[in-house]
């Protein structure tokens, strides 16, 4: 089974760029996408639905933040260990800094043009989804 991701989204458009460059890396990843907070907190603790490999968080999101998502997922006992990356536009210094301090455990910035989204795909996939190995590889 190819391992989950779970993008964390709301604008359509950003949705199609990573949709486009995971074809065009040719990943044999599964993105599923959710388009607020609540949603991606919800579906992380659905016991019936599969364990993403990683999860790729926007911060600017409707009904909950990105940042309030990355708290609530840090301080939750059984997610915990999944590992989050903020994928974002910001480049805020404030929002660095918070993230790393609620347990982030990495931070990309989105990048304008299609390939240089398709290299930090590329490179998710080779770090998150093929060398890291968590508790529930």
């Amino acid at each position: 089974m190819p391992p989950l991701v779970l993008l964390v989204e709301d604008d359509p458009g950003d949705v199609l760029l990573v949709r486009r460059a995971f074809q065009k890396a040719d990943l044999e990843a599964v993105l599923e996408v959710v388009e607020d907070g609540e949603a991606a907190l919800a579906r992380l603790r659905d016991p019936s639905r599969p364990w993403p490999r990683v999860v790729l968080l926007d911060l600017n999101l409707p009904r909950k933040s990105g940042l309030e998502v990355l708290g609530e997922i840090k301080t939750d006992p059984e997610l915990r260990v999944l590992p989050v990356t903020v994928l974002t536009s910001s480049r805020a210094a404030e929002d660095l800094r918070q993230a790393y301090t609620l347990g982030v455990n990495s931070y990309l910035v989105k990048p304008v043009a299609l390939q240089e989204l398709v290299e930090i795909v590329q490179a998710v996939d080779v770090y998150w989804l093929h060398l890291n190995v968590t508790p529930k590889s």
